[in-house]
């Protein structure tokens, strides 16, 4: 695959002086000047991607020292991340950029009731960003946050009563809420819409909503804390699949790892070819909307060395999911003074899973994986599969990562 940008040289050269004073910015930090020597100017798309690539801690560095601040109004200051790797940083200003998001996507109607479910957790800023969007929107909103799992229930028949029509979330909240009334039998007749941000599809989300809201579809945003909302899909549109907003410039290189530019001259962020460690190409979106479609094809990070050895978090996810009975799977990766000292398959699993599953799945993983078979020859106690109560989730953010890197104490 050739190396692509989501917009034509004609279309994307006009706009390229938010990326000019974006690349100014950046050179005026000390610590990152050095490497944009020889790039004095962005003049085209060839220029563009001949800079070298921004990455997270590139970011938390010039944010520190540029400290953006909004013409006018407030300036928001967010961070993500912390699982596996320090938090990234991100600035926005009132109403979080989603003027240019809802003219070109209108999932939420006037009359619709919409209930807020992604966390208003610590430094996070999704449950805002869609409380700007519904105010857009003009619709009613049930500002909902953090809720435990006991008021389930008495939150899901409040929701049934005011005849809720659209419900957002992370899909890690989406799956507790909706798998929730799937078990307990309740239903949600009225809702028709789901929007999700922060994470991937699941399929299983598809499985319970036709059980608790046969009408619901689902519509998708794709973005970052660096980069807001990048693009946006709808019912018509696989769940990979997304429509870059005309101010967001996507480039997909030859190994399909994905950066970001930002074309908005409002953008507080110096988003210039800023990598999130996903990866992706440019695809022809059934739903026959005009423009160039991205399919994301997951994160490139999740490669985890383990002693020396690359260890595919997703293979190991994928088919500890593909068992019966597991609903969900996660890898926890422990270390001690920066080196791996264990690895545990934990295992979300449903009424249905099989007796001896955990002991099963680790055999078979060490039978089949060269990596854990290598890496834990001489102590392969610690090497484990668990079935657990709970995953393991941001606190802030309600987020279940597929691993988690913990320090041992």
């Amino acid at each position: 695959m050739t190396e692509s940008f989501s917009l034509t040289p004609e279309a994307a050269e006009p706009h390229l002086r938010v990326p000019r004073r974006s690349l100014e910015r950046l050179r005026s930090v000390p610590a990152l000047a050095p490497r944009y020597d020889g790039h004095e100017k962005v003049l085209t798309l060839e220029d563009l991607a001949a800079l070298p690539p921004l990455v997270k801690d590139d970011l938390n560095v010039a944010l520190a020292h540029l400290e953006p601040k909004a013409g006018n109004g407030a300036t928001w200051l967010f961070q993500s991340g912390g699982s596996t790797g320090a938090p990234k940083v991100g600035y926005a200003p009132t109403g979080f950029y989603m003027e240019g998001v809802h003219r070109q996507w209108r999932p939420l109607e006037p009359d619709d009731v919409f209930v807020n479910a992604w966390g208003a957790g610590r430094m996070w800023g999704a449950h805002f960003l869609a409380a700007a969007f519904a105010d857009l929107s003009g619709c009613r909103v049930i500002a909902l946050g953090s809720v435990g799992k006991e008021e389930y229930g008495d939150w899901l028949g409040f929701f049934a009563d005011r005849k809720v029509t659209a419900f957002g979330g992370t899909p890690s909240v989406l799956r507790l809420w909706f798998a929730h009334a799937r078990a307990a039998g309740l239903r949600l007749p009225a809702l028709r819409k789901v929007l999700w941000l922060g994470e991937a599809w699941h399929p299983q989300l598809d499985e319970d909503l036709a059980e608790v809201a046969p009408d619901a579809r689902r519509w998708g945003m794709f973005g970052s804390t660096e980069t807001w909302v990048a693009g946006t899909n709808t019912p018509d549109c696989p769940a990979d699949v997304f429509h870059p907003l005309p101010d967001q410039l996507v480039h997909s290189d030859a190994d399909e790892l994905l950066d970001f530019t930002t074309l908005n001259p409002d953008m507080l962020n110096p988003v210039l070819r800023y990598r999130t460690g996903d990866a992706g190409r440019f695809v022809a979106c059934p739903c026959g909307r005009d423009g160039r479609a991205l399919r994301i094809l997951g994160r490139r990070d999740s490669v985890v060395q383990v002693r020396g050895l690359g260890l595919h978090v997703d293979d190991i996810v994928a088919q500890a999911e593909r068992e019966p009975g597991v609903l969900r799977a996660q890898v926890l990766v422990t270390e001690r003074h920066g080196r791996v000292s264990g690895v545990d398959v934990l295992l979300l699993t449903g009424p249905d899973a099989p007796p001896g599953l955990p002991e099963r799945l680790r055999h078979d993983l060490m039978a089949a994986t060269f990596t854990i078979s290598t890496a834990f020859q001489h102590d392969p106690g610690s090497f484990r599969v668990r079935a657990v109560d709970t995953l393991i989730s941001n606190d802030r953010t309600g987020k279940t990562a597929s691993f988690v890197v913990r320090e041992e104490q």
